[in-house]
């Protein structure tokens, strides 16, 4: 495969190409170029990539509910039923029975009256935000919030105000200040790249005292979190009309998409006005049924969840290091922040040689200086699978 930075030869120098080449050019000095593998075959924590089979600490797929028969078969036949393609956007014909049945058992299992489907969470977040919030507004956001959540506020034109990562009184003194029309606490449930939990009590209980509502992005939460897998709000056993509450569907359930949660009133408000919601083909009726059957599986199937926690007790117990810091999560992220671009590229360079998969996360994705492995746990993750990490990190560690 050629790499990003080589010309083609048919290509013709432009001044915005020449910018465009040197800014890669430095992004590749600087350890910063990104570059994609090529998965063969299915999901799973055993993967082959670039034609080497490999033990993978890098998914989404919390549950290993992504290869599940369940959820292939429950896409076979609904594509046989119903073809590939929606063929239109959900509010002219593309809003498929399996649509419809899917927001109908999300109601059920989350205990909500209103849900609405989105394709994925990035439209999801882009629909919420900019359909409720607007000039007259403010939006008060966790700094450590996810990409989607930060151009969401800046495309709905609200003033936006970061506050420091979980800080209750900074976000106070900001909700104090404010006369806006609207406020909006926006934040991930669960941080996507330091793994730990946003205070939800205490953000709901400051919006109540200054007249604000939460926003919360469960995408990393739901499945994994609460008893029955009902994410962050069950975690905390919280239920308000404050909260606007959005998870996906293509982490923890194994398929793809996202969903909102809340009163009937928001969903419906949201149907009539969120723009990639309306101005956009719904996603394949397939891949809907494939998601109603992982969430399905998340809800009868306890023993993933059960096992799932169990690996992350096991990982955090035995993890022992020197130089590097393993940051404090009890989700499936785990992250070993090891400072440097360099040392981190190195570190899983080394770990893939020997035979074992860890993305290195670097900025802008995460502070400068904070370069880490993000290591993903999964439930289909042996507790052998955990041993063979660690000693790799120990060793490497040491070395």
């Amino acid at each position: 495969m050629p790499s990003m930075l080589e010309s083609h030869p048919a290509e013709a120098a432009t001044p915005l190409l020449d910018a465009l080449q040197t800014e890669l050019a430095e992004r590749a000095d600087l350890g910063l170029l990104r570059q994609r593998r090529v998965l063969q075959g299915m999901q799973g924590v055993h993967v082959e990539v670039d034609g080497k089979r490999l033990l993978s600490f890098c998914s989404n797929d919390y549950l290993g509910l992504a290869a599940h028969p369940s959820l292939i078969s429950a896409m076979r036949d609904c594509a046989a039923t119903v073809g590939a393609g929606a063929g239109a956007s959900h509010l002219v014909t593309g809003h498929q029975q399996a649509h419809e049945a899917l927001e109908h058992a999300l109601q059920g299992f989350m205990g909500l009256p209103g849900v609405l489907l989105f394709t994925t969470g990035y439209m999801a977040n882009l629909g919420i935000i900019t359909s409720l919030c607007g000039r007259e507004d403010v939006i008060f956001a966790d700094k450590l919030n996810h990409a989607s959540l930060n151009d969401a506020a800046l495309l709905s034109r609200a003033e936006l105000k970061r506050y420091a990562h979980n800080d209750l009184a900074s976000l106070e003194r900001l909700l104090a200040q404010s006369q806006a029309r609207r406020k909006l606490v926006v934040a991930d449930a669960v941080f996507s790249m330091d793994g730990d939990l946003a205070p939800v009590p205490e953000l709901l209980a400051l919006c109540e005292r200054y007249d604000a509502y939460l926003m919360l992005d469960d995408a990393h939460g739901f499945g994994v979190l609460g008893a029955n897998g009902r994410g962050v709000l069950e975690h905390f056993a919280l239920d308000s009309p404050r909260i606007i509450y959005m998870a996906t569907l293509g982490k923890a359930a194994g398929a793809a998409g996202a969903f909102v949660a809340g009163p009937k009133i928001l969903t419906d408000y949201l149907m009539q006005t969120a723009r990639p919601y309306i101005y956009t083909t719904a996603s394949p009726a397939p891949v809907a049924a494939a998601a109603m059957t992982g969430v399905q599986l998340i809800e009868q199937d306890h023993t993933r969840r059960a096992h799932l926690h169990a690996l992350i007790a096991d990982f955090r117990t035995s993890c022992r290091l020197q130089r590097w810091q393993l940051m404090a999560s009890e989700t499936a992220i785990q992250p070993v922040v090891i400072g440097s671009n360099e040392e981190v590229l190195q570190v899983s360079k080394r770990l893939l040689e020997s035979g074992i998969l860890v993305p290195a996360i670097r900025p802008p994705t995460v502070p400068k200086g904070t370069a880490r492995l993000r290591i993903s746990l999964s439930a289909a993750h042996t507790h052998e699978d955990v041993r063979l990490l660690l000693a790799a990190l120990h060793t490497l560690e040491a070395a």
